[in-house]
């Protein structure tokens, strides 16, 4: 299937987003955009340089003066800050707690959805984030609101942390999963919201191969219509 279009995938934290947006990518021979990533590599960065992830401006001058790539290869996604790879460092515990906030600020979000624009000008793309179908690309002919309950989320990232090595506390992600919600939903700019006519799946009890058909029989029944 080699139709020129593009994919929007939505949702909270933990909603299983970035898993299943990189298999319908594989399975469709797309380019996978993860805009989180993106804003994940900017807090790590904010973090190592010592910039207040309160202070917009600031993360609007640090964001000006980095680069960020994001590479598809047959090992999977990298992410690379100034031509390093950091794809194992965005995703500690330290820097999620941060990406929040980080993202909250219109000055970042304004250039990032730039930057992801032009990633995705092309068509063959696959976004996922929180505001690709109501912000980054209202006009993507196919759009997806993943959601699952905080329980079920926090469950899969703390499993997800302990099989990375990492050590992880169950009820703490409940609450900063929760807390994340409330950050993203009520931000001023491009919050969390699910975009008109987009589909909704709930993950909870699906498996990821469930989801990413769901998604391929959306993206067939789009190339007919």
């Amino acid at each position: 299937m080699n139709h020129s279009l593009n994919i929007a995938i939505d949702g909270p934290a933990g909603a299983g987003k970035s898993t299943v947006a990189k298999i319908v990518a594989e399975r469709l021979s797309y380019l996978y955009i993860d805009t989180g990533a993106m804003y994940r590599t900017l807090a790590y960065a904010a973090l190592t340089e010592n910039v207040d992830v309160n202070d917009g401006d600031a993360l609007k001058a640090l964001l000006d003066h980095v680069t960020i790539e994001l590479v598809n290869d047959e090992s999977g996604l990298k992410v690379l800050l100034n031509g390093h790879d950091i794809s194992e460092e965005i995703r500690t515990i330290e820097v999620s707690k941060q990406v929040p906030l980080v993202a909250s600020h219109e000055l970042v979000r304004v250039e990032m959805v730039e930057r992801q624009r032009q990633l995705a000008a092309k068509g063959q793309t696959v976004l996922d984030g929180r505001d690709i179908g109501t912000h980054v690309l209202p006009d993507a002919k196919v759009k997806v609101f993943l959601t699952a309950s905080v329980e079920i989320r926090a469950k899969r990232r703390h499993e997800e942390l302990l099989k990375k090595g990492y050590s992880s506390d169950l009820e703490e992600l409940k609450k900063d999963i929760a807390k994340r919600d409330e950050i993203d939903s009520t931000r001023a700019f491009a919050p969390l919201r699910k975009a008109s006519h987009a589909i909704e799946i709930n993950t909870s009890l699906l498996s990821i191969d469930e989801v990413v058909d769901a998604i391929i029989d959306l993206v067939e029944d789009s190339v007919l219509t």
